[in-house]
């Protein structure tokens, strides 16, 4: 079996993150969020994987994740020049997929089930598909799926009137009979083919679609506020401390932190868990729980937690602390002590600020 990663994707919601970085690149506890996704597609046994990208994240990819090695992977990019859904990511690919059976997965989705299961779950059903469900709240937003006795009967691609609060969570097992579904799918009203209209052309022929629900965590990481969700909830599994900088006398560790090579840490309380990356400095300042630090950051004078802090941002002298934000590769925070006083601010597109009163 191998495994497909649609990675194509703008990360319009994402914005201005997704301006400089693939949204499945943007770091989570200082790993990009997709090397999760790589690292339980090999645990499950896949060793080919295919991830497809679109014209102008390719390179990204290609340096982050190189050919897989480093994972013990071996990656093909396939480029989809234009996003025409997920069942023409499947389309194209099908020559990298062949006729093999194959896992499909969104790169910007994080799962803590077991793939391995999922797999065999497959395996000794002879399905033509499988799909993991979980319950949500608003089940508008994803594609729905129908059940009856554990089989499933009907999907519906984001429905206006849902038929169930069964959510498809973006991780799929499909047999080559797929790639028939598709090629008798029309684009919908979004000018897509949707992947759940290929689900449903094999339901209404007889195929056999399982499914498996999902009840433990998961998120899509589509915005800020499921990134800083998604970066606690890997935090929270933080069990040891580990430092590789200086920490001097005048500071204080508490709880699961990690330290990188060449940090310093001066005058300061690290409240764990936290992840400090490399060439760190941090001096004066307070850095509380579920924070993750990249490298070669500078943080002076500041205080701030439950935030993702992205290589080579400064944040400095702050008399407010920072707490659920997202600070940008290279970007800058401080306070100014110029005349008269006021805010200064360079934004770019889709930023969100909030200032207190």
């Amino acid at each position: 079996m191998k495994a497909l990663i649609l990675c194509a994707g703008k990360g319009t919601r994402l914005r201005p993150l997704t301006f400089t970085n693939a949204k499945p690149l943007i770091p989570i506890a200082n790993k990009p969020t997709i090397v999760y996704s790589l690292e339980m597609i090999k645990k499950a046994g896949i060793n080919d994987v295919g991830i497809v990208v679109n014209p102008d994240n390719k390179s990204d990819f290609e340096t982050t994740l190189g050919d897989g090695s480093s994972l013990g992977l071996n990656i093909t990019y396939i480029v989809q020049e234009e996003p025409k859904g997920l069942a023409h990511a499947v389309a194209i690919s099908e020559e990298f997929l062949k006729d093999e059976e194959f896992l499909m997965y969104l790169g910007d989705n994080l799962v803590t089930v077991d793939l391995g299961k999922f797999i065999k779950e497959f395996d000794n059903n002879d399905m033509d598909s499988f799909i993991l469900l979980t319950p949500v709240e608003d089940p508008s937003r994803f594609g729905i799926a129908v059940l009856k006795d554990n089989k499933v009967i009907r999907v519906v691609e984001k429905p206006k009137d849902p038929p169930s609060n069964l959510a498809i969570i973006g991780v799929y097992i499909f047999k080559p009979i797929v790639f028939e579904a598709i090629k008798n799918i029309k684009p919908s009203w979004r000018g897509e083919l949707e992947i759940t209209d290929a689900i449903q052309w094999l339901l209404e022929n007889n195929k056999n679609v399982g499914a498996h629900i999902v009840y433990g965590w998961w998120k899509d990481t589509g915005k800020p506020e499921d990134l800083i969700e998604a970066n606690r909830k890997i935090l929270e599994q933080l069990k040891e401390s580990k430092n590789e900088g200086i920490v001097y006398e005048n500071s204080s560790i508490h709880g699961n932190v990690i330290i990188g090579k060449n940090s310093r840490i001066l005058n300061s309380v690290i409240r764990g868990p936290v992840i400090i990356g490399d060439n760190v400095l941090i001096s004066d300042s307070y850095v509380g729980p579920y924070t993750s630090i990249g490298e070669n950051v500078t943080i002076e004078n500041a205080e701030l937690e439950n935030s993702i802090i992205l290589d080579k941002a400064t944040i400095a002298h702050l008399e407010t602390r920072l707490d659920s934000s997202i600070i940008g590769a290279n970007a800058t925070v401080i306070s100014s002590d110029s005349k008269p006083k006021s805010i200064k601010l360079v934004i770019g597109d889709y930023s969100k600020i909030e200032i207190p009163r």
